[in-house]
């Protein structure tokens, strides 16, 4: 038997996950693909989000009784993904005992006081310091047998000055400084300080790298932290390309379609299954909110197909949707997303912001949803001191903020420390220096392409 093999670890978990500051279609696509990758694959997939719910999927979730995804906002391997929780010992018990555990783990056996907190190893190394301590000035010691030596309690031989982490330390942050110590072997333990595990320092060298798969977006900027520290294996997205280099081929689908949610769905049809009616209700969700019930100019003929579909697998009796029907659905959504002026502007200028690079310039543009684009009287300035302390938090060159009428079709363009390019703007500019962008309601198809535009010149 590989003495070991107690430690190695192989995760074949997935996390399916939308970019940072997730809009619905974000949440809906890593939902459903998840399902998907699940149900299709055998794959053990999980829906994760890489930051908070906004208003409108919250409404969402809450009426399909769907819990959120799981929040995984950074990459980077922890402690816990390289611990153990390995049997252990209280330290009166005698070395017997610990002795068992030990051959079993290749080496490690864990002393745990009744209160459930460390006390310290049992080790081949702590076996030999404590063998040397006592039997080195003592002759007579040397006629003990085996099992006298085993009987003496588990405190005598162990180690106690063992390092000791939370499972959620990540290990890049602190792998250098262990390195230089002797310790080859660290705790785990809880936010009582209570046994969660065992680390060894081998397992520090080379800890997995967890699984993931994209949805709704490709840039590392929107991604979540320390995405070039996890294993990428696939992206589904329908926006423009500025993805990183990986260290293996993956599967890479980008098509021009108004929602990601759309590309999910049709990767179900083309297998022969339906989604459950609250992963379509959800699907359906996403892609109503990106196409704004179809007026979006990104929608094309196969969203409205699709949603076609998921309307079918949705509305069925039973359903919490069984009353709906696409436009009044849509309706609902769209309203739930539209209550500018009853949140806070920090988090109107984060809920829906997406970063960008263009010639050098690093700049963000954040969407927000409305049923009156003029109907922001006083809180305009709030929401320029908002984008400027957002620019500041990220470094940025300027910020914007599209502010969408989704009853009119039009948005209202707001900037902080704009570039002079962007005087060119083909917009109607206002006297409380934002633009009014008439029939502009999408940012990836009709203000963002200007903007490069402008900067690359």
């Amino acid at each position: 038997m590989d003495k070991t093999s107690v430690f190695k670890r192989k995760s074949d978990t997935i996390y399916v996950t939308g970019h940072i500051n997730p809009d619905t279609d974000s949440i809906a696509a890593a939902t459903g693909y998840a399902w998907l990758l699940s149900e299709r694959d055998g794959a053990n997939a999980i829906a994760s989000r890489a930051g908070s719910i906004n208003p409108q999927t919250a409404y969402v979730l809450k009426w399909l009784e769907i819990d959120p995804p799981l929040l995984v906002t950074d990459a980077s391997p922890r402690f816990e993904s390289v611990m153990r929780r390995l049997d252990a010992v209280t330290p009166d018990r005698s070395l017997n005992e610990a002795w068992t555990i030990l051959s079993r783990t290749g080496g490690i056996a864990p002393v745990v006081n009744l209160d459930g907190t460390p006390f310290g190893m049992v080790t081949g190394k702590s076996m030999f310091d404590f063998l040397r301590k006592i039997i080195g000035p003592h002759a007579k010691l040397r006629e003990m047998t085996i099992a006298e030596l085993l009987d003496i309690p588990c405190r005598e031989a162990a180690n106690t000055d063992i390092p000791r982490f939370q499972p959620q330390t990540r290990i890049k942050d602190v792998v250098n400084r262990l390195l230089r110590q002797e310790a080859n072997e660290y705790w785990v333990v809880d936010e009582n300080k209570r046994y969660l595990g065992v680390v060894r320092q081998q397992d520090l060298l080379n800890p997995p790298r967890i699984k993931v798969v994209l949805v709704d977006h490709n840039e590392p900027q929107q991604s979540i932290a320390n995405l070039e520290e996890s294993e990428l294996l696939e992206i589904l997205d329908h926006h423009r390309l500025g993805n990183q280099s990986t260290h293996n081929p993956i599967k890479f689908t980008v098509d021009i379609v108004g929602s990601t949610s759309t590309l999910v769905t049709e990767q179900i049809m083309e297998v022969g299954l339906s989604a459950p009616p609250r992963i379509a209700g959800l699907l359906l969700a996403g892609l109503l909110s990106d196409t704004l019930i179809f007026s979006s100019p990104t929608t094309t003929p196969r969203d409205k197909s699709t949603a076609e579909v998921l309307a079918r697998w949705a509305f069925v009796p039973g359903s919490p949707l069984e009353d709906e029907t696409i436009q009044s659905y849509g309706q609902k959504i769209i309203k739930a997303g539209s209550g500018l002026l009853t949140q806070e502007p920090e988090v109107v200028v984060k809920t829906d912001m997406k970063k960008y690079e263009a010639a050098g310039i690093q700049f963000a543009i954040a969407q927000a949803e409305t049923t009156d684009v003029y109907d922001i009287g006083d809180y305009m300035g709030r929401l320029k001191e908002a984008l400027d302390d957002l620019k500041t938090q990220n470094g940025l060159d300027f910020a914007g903020l599209m502010i969408t009428d989704v009853v009119k079709g039009s948005s209202r363009v707001i900037f902080v420390d704009p570039p002079a390019a962007l005087d060119e703007l083909p917009y109607t500019p206002l006297g409380d220096g934002s633009f009014l962008a008439e029939g502009v309601v999408s940012r990836k198809k009709q203000l963002l392409p200007i903007i490069l535009s402008l900067l690359e010149v």
